[in-house]
C-alpha cells in the first residue's frame, strides 16, 4: 500500500513538473523526424498480463521491423532520440503507466513477449509477481547494455544467454526484498547516475 501511494504521489508530481519540458521534447521529436511523438510497444507486466508501454519515440517509425534489440550506435536512432536515450528522457512518459497502475517507479524492467519466453519457469513467477518499473537495480548495472551488445559477435545470443539471466537474477532478488525503502534507494541511485553522466 505504501509503495503504491509513493508511486502515485511521485508520478503525479513528476508529470506536473515535467509538463512543459515534455512539450518541448515532443516538439523536438516532431521537428526531427516524421512519425508520432510516443512509441507504444507491448510488454509483459505483473502476473504475465500484457500492456502497452509509453515512451518518447527515439527511432524511425519502421525500426521494429529490423529487430527489438538496440545495438551500439544503432542507425535507426534519430538525432533527438540519441540525446533522449543518453539522458534517459525517453522513459519519462512511463509516469503515465505508473498512474495507470501497469507500472511502478521501481521494479523489474518489463520485457517484450519474445524475451519473456526465455524466462526459466522458476524465475518467471517471481519476477512477474511485482509490477514492472521505470528503473531497477538491473537497469543501473546494465546501463551500458547497448555497447556490450555491440561488442558481441551475436548480439541476440549475448542478450539471451548472458545479459538476460543476469537481469533476471537481479529482478528476482529485488522482488524478494522489495520495500518502500529499497525503492527509495534505487530512485536515489538512478538520479545520481543521471546527474553525473
Amino acid at each position: 500500500m505504501a509503495k503504491r501511494l509513493f508511486d502515485l504521489i511521485a508520478a503525479g508530481l513528476g508529470l506536473a513538473l515535467l509538463a512543459l519540458p515534455g512539450l518541448l521534447v515532443a516538439l523536438a521529436i516532431k521537428l526531427d523526424s516524421p512519425g508520432p511523438v510516443f512509441f507504444r510497444q507491448e510488454r509483459v507486466g505483473r502476473g504475465g498480463r500484457p500492456f502497452r508501454i509509453h515512451k518518447f519515440r527515439t527511432m524511425r517509425v519502421d525500426a521494429e521491423r529490423q529487430g527489438q534489440l538496440t545495438v551500439g550506435a544503432d542507425a535507426r536512432i534519430t538525432r533527438v532520440g540519441a540525446f533522449l536515450r543518453a539522458h534517459r528522457l525517453d522513459e519519462l512518459p512511463q509516469l503515465i503507466d505508473v498512474l495507470q497502475g501497469t507500472m511502478s517507479l521501481v521494479g523489474p524492467r518489463p520485457e517484450v513477449p519474445r524475451y519473456v519466453a526465455h524466462y526459466p519457469a522458476a524465475l518467471k513467477d517471481v519476477v512477474l509477481s511485482v509490477r514492472p518499473g521505470i528503473t531497477d537495480p538491473a537497469s543501473l548495472r546494465f546501463r551500458n547494455e547497448s555497447a556490450q551488445l555491440a561488442a558481441a559477435a551475436d548480439p541476440e545470443r549475448e542478450y539471451i544467454d548472458v545479459i538476460l539471466p543476469a537481469k533476471l537474477a537481479c529482478a528476482a532478488d529485488y522482488a524478494a526484498h522489495a520495500s518502500l525503502w529499497t525503492d527509495l534507494g534505487v530512485v536515489l541511485r538512478t538520479l545520481r547516475v543521471l546527474l553525473t553522466r
